[in-house]
């Protein structure tokens, strides 16, 4: 399986990315971990908490559509696995986020930022897992 070099988008989309989590932190000193935020709104405190968390949440499910208003066009998502994989996938992903303390978008784009040191030893082990699974996948399993 090949995939498109989309260095714009690609850009623009990180730039987004850390354009909303330096606001997140200076507007509310919270720190932009999609797993955070979820598990924060399941177990909010306080509605102030649910509030914010919830708005991030409806803003990550609503961006599509946002996309559709300004280009006209749907974003590509080609997933070429069974409704049955993407399931265990995701908990096998809510495994590791709750054992890592984190999500790959708290600890790569947050925690590397504040040089934490726990993010500095998730991400590498984030991307040393992912590269042994794509490699697993490909080559040994023919995936």
């Amino acid at each position: 399986m090949e995939t498109d070099f989309t260095p714009l988008t690609s850009f623009g989309g990180g730039l987004a990315i850390g354009l909303g989590a330096v606001l997140l932190m200076l507007g509310l000193g919270r720190i932009l971990g999609a797993t955070g935020i979820m598990s924060g709104l399941v177990f909010a405190e306080n509605k102030d908490e649910a509030l914010w968390r919830g708005a991030m949440i409806v803003g990550m499910i609503l961006a599509p559509g946002l996309i559709f208003a300004v280009t006209g066009t749907m974003p590509a998502v080609d997933v070429p696995i069974s409704p049955t994989m993407i399931v265990i996938g995701g908990l096998i992903v809510g495994l590791g986020a709750s054992l890592g303390s984190g999500c790959t978008s708290g600890h790569g784009v947050c925690g590397l930022s504040r040089l934490s040191v726990r993010s500095i030893v998730a991400v590498p082990t984030f991307m040393a897992t992912a590269a042994v699974t794509v490699y697993l996948i490909r080559h040994v399993f023919g995936g």
